[in-house]
């Protein structure tokens, strides 16, 4: 999905405790909700094997959606001409910490 639409998610996300913020991502119905869900569960779970921190002490710092490649793609138009179309992709990257 394109950085644009994804970064509404992430800032809904910022600053809350993690238990809110997967509630947040679980019942909204954007795509990007989903895709921040998975990352922010990831980091979680990262935070809990690396760190022995636990999920209910966790506050999510940062988190913020940058631009990936885009695939480039073209469209047929009239007269035998084309069109660009660029696909674009994200980079979610998700911060917590143990204090607020």
């Amino acid at each position: 999905m394109s950085p644009i639409k994804a970064r509404y998610m992430a800032a809904e996300i910022r600053g809350l405790p993690v238990a809110e913020a997967l509630r947040i991502t679980g019942f909204n119905a954007m795509k990007a909700a989903a895709e921040i869900g998975k990352t922010l569960k990831s980091a979680v779970a990262n935070a809990k094997s690396n760190e022995g921190v636990s999920a209910s002490d966790l506050f999510v710092k940062d988190a913020y959606v940058d631009g990936g490649p885009a695939l480039r793609r073209s469209r047929p138009r009239a007269r035998g001409s084309a069109s660009p179309i660029r696909k674009r992709t994200s980079h979610i990257t998700v911060i917590l910490t143990d204090r607020k």
